[in-house]
């Protein structure tokens, strides 16, 4: 706590009267501000008790100065500079506001509820002036001032306001820090005394368009209502798509939360009906030919496993290696294509954008297997994305959450892996602030070099080596790692995971804490996993890693399907595997997908994680975590 919220007995500087003055000659230079009616305090921010303009309010504080000094007189002229300072910020003069509540602050810093005003009119000045740090700063004293004044005054708390949580809220969304910003909203929204129906349907908009992992984190911070906001989104996740069973557990909630704020979320999704077009032919675009004929094979045969010979649909598979696509169109308008999957090729979506922009026949509902280039895609349009740069950012914004201060990033030199690495580092520096290095590496005595660097055995050994050549009796010695890192994040193939995990867990010091080693989907290999003769993972021990549920032992994995395939195609390769797994989801999200542009809190639990449709109209996926533990993988909870 700093000294200056301190009790420190202060007096009104002859000062005061210079200040006062050149705020009356500053207000008079500006357009005149009509006086306005008394009001009572309100919960909505920015509101104080107005019954003077700020030039009223500064004149009798500077004629009260005038007089002979006595504790009311003070305390009287202090009010009036505070409220005057509010009253600059609710005029949004934000300036004034600003350059006031930093002249005052000492003269009044022995009153602690003076002091927290004066902050919370900073921050929201700095806020306003785009200083968004600064504002940020200022907030952190405000948690500060609260926290000491608590400490030592427990009989007369301080307690953080509406105010307070509003302005917190609005500098998390400037800091990209989505939910920690609504964590703070609904502190905010349970202070509000006025809160309207807008405010909780802005609420339930935000809380819909979280990721699950997103989610899970938010409810680790425990805002008020959160129970009753998580159970209303796990029932609208789960069965929202579902115009049977949805209204069920609508009524089993609003049974187990009668006075919850969502009912008013409950009774509207109770009265709300979803449909989606009818489907009897879809078109599906892959490679069925050519060199990446094998991808294309392992979507189909994903694609197939989902469809289970359906005979309400018909499957027309195109190779887009063999079509003519300027006839594309006549062959959709001939088969009377209505729902279309693929293609899967990202140079094969741009042409089908592309024409789709011509031809009518093309204009139907579409579900691509890759992200467009540069086209936007059009409201009948979805697009299934496989980002790994995705993987990344959830996997930072969760460690970001278990306290590390010094992790670094181990990433090989490909080009996919460089991806993910530098979106680890860019997602890490928005949350924490703090910079997280890269240190890139190549197999062989180039990976050992890199690793020795990173870790600061070099300078290690070079010490032990120049106190040998001092030292004329031998000496036992152990190299030593940097005792700063305290989380390693890893971005390998599976193979290279195999000989950078064990060689960190060599190079790190007997007397030093064990570093957790963290990776990316491509460091466990699934493929390996079940074909090694002897089952052995000892390499991998302790690494924890995010993973699609199709390629982890999971809750979420369907496991009959998984044996079956595995029996069919025991020699498939991991890349192939997610492959598959993202066809199989795409038959099931052929339908969903379109009730997800008209309710976004519905969700898709597939193989390739938990799918949910962005703004954009692309299906975005929140992974597992799964760990090397006891010779075993197995999935954890993380988040």
């Amino acid at each position: 706590m700093t000294r200056s919220f301190k009790y420190k007995q202060t007096h009104i500087l002859f000062g005061i009267i210079l200040l006062i003055t050149f705020f009356l000659s500053g207000c008079s230079t500006q357009t005149p501000v009509a006086k306005l009616p008394t009001k009572t305090m309100s919960k909505k921010a920015d509101k104080v008790i107005i019954d003077q303009t700020v030039e009223e309010k500064l004149t009798l504080a500077k004629s009260l100065n005038n007089l002979a000094p006595t504790p009311l007189l003070t305390a009287q002229i202090n009010e009036l500079l505070v409220e005057s300072s509010e009253l600059f910020l609710q005029q949004q003069d934000f300036s004034k506001a600003l350059w006031l509540a930093n002249k005052i602050s000492d003269m009044v810093k022995q009153n602690h509820s003076y002091t927290y005003r004066l902050l919370l009119v900073k921050a929201k000045s700095l806020q306003a002036l785009n200083y968004h740090q600064s504002a940020y700063k200022q907030l952190q004293l405000t948690r500060e001032l609260v926290t000491y004044v608590n400490a030592e005054n427990p009989t007369t708390p301080l307690k953080l306001s509406f105010e307070y949580y509003l302005y917190l809220q609005e500098a998390l969304e400037v800091k990209q820090q989505p939910v920690k910003a609504l964590a703070a909203e609904l502190m905010a929204f349970s202070l509000n005394d006025d809160s309207s129906t807008q405010d909780v349907f802005s609420l339930w908009h935000k809380l819909e368009s979280l990721n699950q992992w997103q989610l899970a984190q938010l409810v680790k911070t425990d805002p008020p209502f959160i129970k009753g906001w998580q159970q209303l989104l796990n029932y609208s996740h789960k069965y929202g798509a579902n115009n049977e069973q949805f209204p069920r557990y609508l009524r089993l909630w609003e049974e187990r939360y009668p006075t919850h704020p969502a009912t008013l979320i409950a009774e509207q999704l109770l009265t709300s009906t979803l449909s989606v077009s009818e489907i009897e032919n879809i078109a599906v675009l892959l490679p069925l030919s050519g060199s990446q004929k094998s991808a294309g094979l392992a979507a189909q045969q994903g694609i197939l496993s989902a469809y289970k010979n359906d005979t309400a649909n018909k499957i027309h598979f195109i190779d887009t290696n063999k079509i003519d696509w300027t006839t594309l169109a006549t062959q959709f308008t001939e088969s009377s294509i209505d729902h279309v999957i693929g293609p899967l090729l990202k140079s094969n979506v741009e042409s089908y954008l592309n024409l789709s922009e011509q031809q009518i026949a093309l204009q139907i509902p579409s579900l691509f297997l890759n992200l467009p280039i540069n086209n936007k895609l059009a409201s009948y349009q979805t697009a299934l994305s496989m980002r790994p740069e995705d993987e990344a950012i959830q996997a930072a914004a969760t460690l970001s959450q278990k306290n590390y201060k010094n992790p670094i990033v181990l990433s090989h030199q490909d080009s996919v892996s460089k991806r993910l690495a530098v979106a680890f580092s860019q997602q890490w520096q928005i949350l924490t602030g703090d910079n997280v290095d890269i240190v890139y590496f190549n197999q062989g005595k180039q990976m050992q070099a890199s690793l020795k660097e990173a870790l600061d055995v070099n300078a290690s050994q070079k010490r032990i080596k120049q106190l040998k050549n001092r030292l004329k009796n031998n000496i036992k010695s152990q190299s030593r790692n940097r005792r700063d890192i305290d989380m390693i994040y890893l971005i390998g193939s599976a193979s290279q995971t195999r000989l950078v995990k064990p060689y960190i867990d060599v190079n790190t010091s007997p007397f030093a804490s064990i570093i957790p080693v963290f990776a990316s989907s491509r460091s466990h290999s699934n493929f390996d996993y079940n074909n090694n003769s002897n089952g052995s993972t000892n390499d991998l021990q302790g690494l924890t890693f995010t993973q699609m549920p199709w390629l982890l032992t999971s809750k979420q994995q369907n496991k009959n399907l998984a044996r079956l395939s595995h029996k069919l195609w025991p020699r498939r390769t991991d890349s192939l595997s997610r492959i598959f797994a993202m066809g199989y989801d795409s038959y099931n999200l052929l339908d969903k997908a379109e009730l997800m542009q008209q309710a976004p809190y519905i969700r898709h639990f597939g193989q390739t994680g938990v799918l949910k449709l962005n703004h954009n109209n692309v299906l975005t996926r929140s992974l597992i975590w799964g760990r090397y533990q006891n010779n075993k993988v197995m999935q954890i909870v993380m988040e």
